[in-house]
């Protein structure tokens, strides 16, 4: 990251045009940049095994760390990205332990300049159901009626840093696989 910014403020010094470095990138890199490496290396244990990169400076999806850790880890990045950035935290659904979520928000505030808490909010229309549906390969399935028609569901991601709905505009390959591997940083309302 800190080579990045550097070439950026290069750029900008020789040319006076205003470059910067955004930590947030395109959807589609993630598995792009990752089928390319693999078809030029091959399959890479740790690098391209997984059929997608980590966008940005964030921590590896799989990592299971409390939501402190992973705002430690992430804490010296934003500095460098004057182009933008988001930190964030997976959570489970936590309507019931608002103080958790609070605590959270509390520590992020004193550590980095934006913070994002992804919880789950998917409906289903056809049994009824709220809270998070079954990431797969393939897409999202209701948990308790199995529905998968994405006229009949409402799913919400946050993917590089926006709000998105999968079931109405499909992610690529990587990016469905990566939020398939996204683990919860904070388990049973406990912190950690």
């Amino acid at each position: 990251m800190e080579r990045l910014r550097q070439a950026v403020d290069q750029w900008k010094d020789e040319t006076g045009y205003g470059f910067s470095l955004y930590s947030t990138p395109s959807e589609n890199l993630c598995d792009r940049f990752c089928r390319l490496d693999t078809a030029e290396f091959g399959v890479v244990p740790g690098v391209t095994d997984k059929g997608y990169y980590t966008n940005s400076f964030h921590l590896d999806v799989e990592k299971k760390v409390n939501p402190y850790d992973k705002i430690d880890f992430e804490a010296p990045y934003p500095p460098l990205a004057n182009g933008g950035f988001i930190c964030y935290g997976e959570y489970p659904n936590i309507q019931h332990n608002l103080k958790a979520l609070e605590d959270v928000w509390d520590y992020s505030y004193q550590h980095v300049p934006y913070y994002g808490t992804n919880t789950p909010i998917d409906e289903c229309y056809e049994c009824g159901f709220t809270g998070e549906f079954e990431c797969t390969s393939k897409g999202f399935t209701c948990p308790k009626c199995g529905n998968h028609d994405a006229a009949r569901v409402s799913v919400t991601r946050r993917v590089c840093g926006y709000l998105g709905s999968p079931d109405a505009r499909p992610f690529n390959a990587g990016k469905q696989e990566e939020v398939k591997r996204r683990v919860k940083h904070l388990g049973n309302g406990q912190i950690g």
